[in-house]
């Protein structure tokens, strides 16, 4: 009997062919060509998938999209059952940030993709992103549900330090890219910022590191609140 083609394997195959090229030249350099001899599949094959560069790309970002979401899933699993809004905050902010090679590779796409999903006609007439609203209503969300149990600062506004929050750590992003900052300087600055939103008690302003070791808090602060040394 001939062999059961698992078409969504095949695909597979080529969107994570796709992310490797990717990765190492850049987006706007990599054509149908590349990912085929990238997969060891032929170019005709590539083709059928996909029928044109703008529909593999598209799909290349999903596959990439989905992979943060697992990356994001398994830093709250080992946060434990029930790792409170500020946890998974960190989760959802961390794992954005270019601190391994992974998350290298996603910041760099996805904001490629951005940029070409701009100025390419054809890549412009699929939608970039299905809510693109999804990232700030869920924190916003967090805060609200933070400020309702007295984890966090009653006067803030959660939608607009969800909105805040994620400017920044996209910025951040691009400073680590281009070595303006180190992941741990990103990692501190955003850890300032959750600790001026969330109260002290009960939340150490201990970072984590990409490698999951704990940094120790920042010069001048107490590991307990948070707030200046005296």
């Amino acid at each position: 009997m001939p062999k059961r083609v698992n078409h969504e394997e095949r695909r597979t195959q080529m969107a994570e062919a796709l992310i490797r090229v990717a990765g190492r030249r850049g987006l706007h350099a990599v054509g149908m060509r590349d990912v085929a001899a990238e997969a060891g599949v032929s170019l005709r094959l590539v083709q059928y998938y996909f029928q044109t560069k703008e529909k593999l790309l598209f799909y290349g970002l999903q596959h990439l999209t989905d992979r943060f979401t697992a990356r994001v899933g398994a830093r709250l699993a080992a946060a434990g059952p029930d790792p409170g809004p500020r946890a998974t905050i960190e989760a959802l902010l961390l794992v954005s940030l270019p601190t391994d090679e992974e998350s290298r590779t996603f910041h760099l796409l996805y904001s490629s993709y951005s940029i070409l999903s701009v100025i390419d006609e054809a890549l412009a007439a699929q939608p970039f992103i299905d809510n693109p609203d999804a990232a700030e209503n869920a924190l916003t969300g967090l805060l609200r549900q933070a400020q309702e149990a007295g984890l966090a600062d009653p006067a803030v506004d959660a939608h607009m330090e969800a909105i805040s929050l994620l400017a920044m750590t996209a910025t951040m992003g691009t400073s680590i890219l281009v070595g303006q900052r180190s992941a741990d300087s990103a990692i501190a600055v955003l850890h300032h910022h959750l600790d001026r939103i969330f109260n002290a008690v009960g939340h150490p302003t201990s970072a984590t590191q990409p490698g999951g070791t704990m940094l120790p808090p920042a010069r001048g602060t107490s590991s307990d609140s948070g707030k200046p040394c005296p």
